[in-house]
């Protein structure tokens, strides 16, 4: 007998429709499964032959053949275990043929209960685009999946209660469709906590409004880790598109098992400066996320950035100027978002005294090149603040005037980053730092004596066309934090201080 149960499949952040067809016929007992399977689906075998025996069933004692349609795609994982449990179960006469239209998915441990499985959301959300709306998904993924709108999602404990289920001895429960709440960064150091350093925070709440890449630059203990980990306190509410999109990428990884389902906070990541290009760009036999793709609609901290591998830091070009990043391998290839906020922090030399009030530099010129040439000119140019800080006086540290809290900072940039997504509405787009060409003349065009302040740091800055274009950004940002629809020179003049940090004049 012939039985069919539909799953799902994936390959990176793409789904796609898996049919698990299962014929039982008579002859000598054998079990086979077809359908370009890896090593985790052929070994199924022995825990579906567990699962169903402890479900009360008896194993067929057949010939038995288990097809994984589409045949020329690689099926990968134990998300298969329970579709091929009830596939066989069906074929051996013990259910009636499940309904069209639903997906089952989940592990099987060896007495029968389903296991959290990786990627449920991208696979539900695709499977959800192409018409499925009745989804069988591990309990403790039901959680991730209940968020897709419209979907019917009901959470399996164990195969026997599946089955009963599906036989209207005793319903499942649908789990309760969650609403999107946004959340904030709780472990963030508060913007009222840095002492002094008024300049470098400015710097920051542009960056954050604008999605401006920024580089901190300045001496040990001048504060620059404490406002790199200040960030997150200002950063925006999440909107649910963007959950999604960071929740997908997460999923995958595994990293959702156990969570409330969605990532509801925008991503920290702040790698060692030990990390090598797989683990930042991503990599792996499957192909999968790194830590950029991993900071998507977040942020991506590096401290020490000069100490990082070459390669490494070379490798964040294209993704910095893209968005996205495609991971080829040979086994597999996936393309992932990676738009992050890179946030960088660096000593000025190889002591870290260069530009110190206190104390003497006692690096040699050799030395200064040689650390500020780890850092390329072109990866330079894709940052578009760069901010000098220097030691903290005693009189900061102790003035006990309360300073501004993130709070309200972050009150200022979430209303620039709705301007943004109201300018961008049909672009596109979300942020300034996403503008290029056309949109860079429309809502960027200097006219009169902002022009000609322009041109004059266009030549003494010796700037290139990318770095000019960032700087026009910049001062679009400077703007919306105003809320002037007009970006006037005094925007402008703020923007290009950001490129001429006196401390950077060797990288």
């Amino acid at each position: 007998m012939l039985a069919k149960v539909e799953s799902y499949g994936l390959v990176a952040l793409n789904g796609y429709p898996v049919t698990v067809e299962t014929d039982i016929s008579s002859g000598m007992p054998n079990y086979e499964t077809v359908g370009l399977p890896d090593t985790a689906v052929r070994e199924s075998r022995e825990r579906v032959h567990a699962a169903i025996r402890h479900s009360g069933f008896m194993f067929p004692q057949a010939r038995i053949t288990v097809n994984l349609a589409p045949a020329d795609l690689k099926k990968e994982g134990s998300v298969y275990d329970l579709p091929i449990a009830l596939s066989i179960l069906e074929a051996n006469g013990d259910l009636r043929p499940t309904p069209k239209g639903m997906i089952v998915l989940g592990e099987l441990a060896l007495d029968g209960t389903v296991r959290p499985i990786s990627g449920i959301l991208p696979m539900l959300i695709d499977a959800y685009d192409k018409g499925y709306s009745v989804f069988y998904v591990p309990k403790d993924n039901a959680a991730e999946a209940a968020y897709i709108r419209g979907a019917t999602v009901f959470p399996v404990e164990n195969l026997a209660s599946l089955i009963q289920h599906l036989r209207g001895e005793t319903p499942i429960t649908p789990a309760e469709p969650k609403p999107f709440t946004g959340g904030t960064y709780n472990n963030a150091v508060d913007f009222s906590e840095i002492r002094g350093q008024t300049a470098a925070k400015r710097a920051a709440e542009i960056a954050v409004a604008g999605n401006h890449n920024i580089l901190l630059c300045g001496t040990p203990g001048s504060g620059k880790t404490m406002l790199a980990r200040a960030i997150p306190s200002i950063l925006p509410d999440m909107t649910f598109e963007e959950a999604l999109e960071t929740t997908k990428i997460h999923s995958i990884t595994g990293a959702m098992k156990g969570t409330s389902g969605l990532v509801t906070e925008r991503p920290f990541r702040a790698p060692h400066h030990g990390a090598s290009a797989a683990s930042l760009i991503g990599g792996g036999t499957r192909a999968m996320p790194g830590e950029i793709s991993l900071a998507h609609n977040g942020v991506l901290f590096l401290d020490e950035l000069p100490e990082f591998q070459r390669n490494v830091l070379e490798a964040l070009r294209q993704p910095l100027e893209d968005g996205f990043v495609t991971v080829s391998r040979a086994a597999a290839t996936a393309t992932y978002p990676a738009k992050f906020l890179l946030v960088a922090a660096m000593n000025p030399c190889p002591c870290g005294n260069r530009g110190s009030r206190t104390k003497p530099c006692t690096c040699t010129a050799a030395q200064i090149k040689r650390y500020a040439g780890r850092i390329s000119g072109p990866l330079l140019d894709r940052i578009d603040l760069h901010i000098e800080m220097t030691e903290v006086g005693y009189r900061e540290i102790t003035d006990r005037k309360p300073a501004e809290p993130s709070e309200t900072v972050r009150a200022r940039v979430t209303a620039a980053r709705a301007l943004q997504r109201e300018r961008f509405k049909a672009d596109g787009i979300r942020t300034n730092a996403e503008m290029k060409g056309e949109l860079i003349r429309r809502y960027c065009n200097p006219t009169g004596e902002s022009e000609k302040l322009l041109r004059d740091a266009f030549k003494r800055l010796q700037l290139s066309a990318r770095a000019y274009q960032r700087v026009l950004k910049v001062a679009r940002t400077i703007a919306d934090l105003e809320n002037s629809p007009e970006i006037r020179s005094e925007h402008y003049a703020e923007a290009i201080q950001y490129r001429s940090m006196s401390m950077l004049s060797d990288l």
